[in-house]
């Protein structure tokens, strides 16, 4: 694999240096859907408008990356990890024998993170405030080897559907599919189904790790930060048997539109359209197979600092981001088809992110999780009234 990920970390280091992605006149000309290739390898498919949108966010991108390397000139490499914040809080924990520059430090974090993390430095800086090299530090350093080593040729239902799915994660992807992506890919959600068998593997995970793997540079580091994820970043039960975790996330939602975006969540209802048609997807792929990978990964820096609250910011920030559009559908057809073209097309993370942090209120992490215990009865009974009429009807059929 490192063959492969040093050619790979290469074309994407002279990838990131070229100033601008330049259709050929004839395409300016006529205004023609074009196709290239984004920071990640992936193939992009848009018109004039997006290629023209995706240079500038490029040059943000190298702006931005200016103020992470004067922040690590002047204040230190790891200047991130001296506030100790709590990770995935909503507010800032300090010892008390902190001084005030660690607030100052922790609060400058704050915006940094919102306004992107350079992908350069991506890999480092996820892995240490997500808690991932934490997790990895309380296990014998051999850890990943030795799992994936003893888990090699095993057979079970999760492995059967990872084989089945790896063919289907990014199909053209240069690297993920090949047969190396494919073989470093199975090793990290083989390996995380063994480690947890209770999530064992669920559809979705798939293009989870896939970007990981990408970002992460190493198979290692993207396994940690997958377990990092599933344990402690999202919420319980989000990837197991029933989904029940990811029920209780569609209801969450739905209640928060309704607060948030009143006139959209009524206008819904009269159409008899359930959101949960587009979000289930979001919240099991964390927006990889919706939104551009590059706008992904924006909401993604967000989301190992400040947590799973950020799923429902961005959720609600492309509902809201249409809302007169989606206000004059009148099909439900016409709702899921602004839907996917919005999230086709938003290759500027900063307009998502600032509707879903300027635009949609307050909301803490303390507040969705009383949602969630509010809502957590009624899913758990549909879920078992759903398995009495299953095997009743397996009754019947014997």
């Amino acid at each position: 694999m490192h063959g492969a990920q040093s050619k790979r970390d290469l074309a994407m280091e002279l990838q990131a240096q070229l100033p601008i992605l330049r259709p050929s006149i004839h395409t300016r000309r006529a205004n023609l859907t074009v196709k290239f290739q984004d920071l990640y390898g992936f193939t992009v498919e848009g018109n004039v408008d997006d290629v023209n949108v995706l240079n500038e966010v490029r040059e943000k991108v190298r702006q931005q990356g200016r103020v992470w390397w004067a922040l690590e000139a002047s204040k230190g490499a790891n200047w991130y990890l001296q506030p100790q914040v709590s990770s995935l809080s909503e507010g800032i924990v300090l010892k008390s024998s902190l001084k005030i520059s660690a607030l100052a430090n922790a609060m400058t974090l704050k915006k940094l993170i919102r306004k992107g993390i350079p992908p350069v430095l991506r890999p480092k800086v996820w892995f240490s405030l997500s808690g991932a090299a934490k997790k990895k530090s309380t296990v014998p350093e051999s850890y990943y080897n030795d799992l994936t080593k003893a888990v090699e040729g095993k057979v079970t239902p999760a492995t059967r559907q990872i084989d089945h799915d790896l063919p289907r994660t990014f199909p053209g992807h240069p690297w993920l599919d090949t047969p190396q992506g494919h073989a470093a890919l199975r090793r990290v959600l083989v390996g995380y189904s063994f480690r947890d068998s209770d999530v064992g593997y669920c559809q979705g995970l798939n293009y989870v790790a896939a970007l990981l793997l990408l970002v992460m540079k190493t198979e290692e580091d993207a396994f940690w930060m997958l377990a990092v994820l599933l344990e402690n970043v999202l919420v319980n039960d989000c990837y197991t048997n029933n989904l029940s975790g990811c029920h209780v996330e569609q209801r969450v939602f739905k209640d928060l539109l309704s607060k948030k975006c009143p006139r959209i969540a009524a206008h819904l209802e009269a159409l008899e359209f359930d959101v949960s048609l587009v979000t289930t997807e979001w919240f099991l792929c964390l927006f990889a197979k919706s939104l551009p990978s590059e706008t992904t990964l924006r909401v993604w820096d967000v989301l190992f600092y400040e947590g799973a609250k950020v799923l429902f910011h961005a959720a609600l920030a492309i509902f809201k981001m249409k809302e007169e559009d989606l206000l004059l559908a009148h099909q439900v057809g016409d709702v899921i088809n602004i839907i996917q073209r919005t999230t086709h097309h938003l290759f500027d993370p900063d307009e998502l992110l600032t509707v879903a942090f300027n635009k949609i209120g307050f909301m803490t992490t303390n507040t969705i999780s009383k949602q969630r215990k509010k809502q957590e009865p009624e899913v758990m009974k549909e879920l078992d009234e759903r398995l009495r009429r299953l095997n009743s009807l397996r009754e019947d059929d014997r």
